[in-house]
């Protein structure tokens, strides 16, 4: 005799993740194939400066603003007519602060032998951004105020046109001003998978 009696569906238990299983995202991408995949794109090093203004412009007693620094490898042109550039900007830090009170900055595009630059202002915890500049030769950008790396293998003068937030970093959008080459010698200085590098 057939059985008359309908069984209960199934249940659905959601598979629970390994708890030794790295954190993923939605598209299941892990943060740590994410970065080991981006470690292989080479990427040109740039030291961002900018000059943070004086506490009261008006008061000539006022102490001066102070220079900034941060170096980037997610840096790119963008537009040739108009000039635009574009760099990527931690969502938090110092100069994404700066670069959205005020909109000028520059950029110096740092030579194999700048290395020491980028350590430097890569630096987790560091000091005075105003001590970093101490020994380093630089000159101030005619059109930002911001300093220009002696040595550097291309200086650009940006202001911001657009500011960008994607994820938890700011992409800022900037209209070149000036874009000079002084300095003929030397190669680039690269950053692949996690290590400073150079042409050769």
């Amino acid at each position: 005799m057939p059985n008359t009696h309908a069984s209960a569906p199934p249940v659905s238990v959601p598979a629970q993740p390994s708890p030794a299983s790295p954190v993923g995202h939605a598209v299941g991408v892990t943060d740590d194939e994410f970065r080991a995949a981006m470690s292989r794109l080479a990427a040109g090093v740039v030291l961002v400066t900018a000059c943070e203004p004086a506490l009261d412009p008006d008061d000539p007693q006022a102490p001066g603003g102070e220079d900034v620094g941060m170096t980037a490898t997610a840096f790119m042109s963008v537009s040739l007519d108009p000039p635009l550039v574009m760099v990527s900007l931690r969502e938090g830090a110092r100069m994404d602060d700066l670069l959205s009170e005020q909109p000028l900055w520059a950029v110096s595009v740092l030579s194999e032998s700048q290395r020491h630059i980028a350590g430097r202002f890569a630096m987790k915890g560091r000091i005075s951004d105003r001590l970093l500049f101490e020994d380093i030769p630089y000159v101030r950008g005619e059109a930002t105020g911001a300093p220009l790396v002696g040595g550097a293998l291309a200086t650009l003068e940006c202001r911001t046109e657009q500011r960008v937030t994607a994820g938890d970093h700011t992409l800022v959008i900037g209209r070149v001003l000036t874009a000079r080459v002084p300095s003929a010698d030397g190669g680039p200085l690269l950053y692949f998978k996690g290590r400073y590098r150079h042409l050769g």
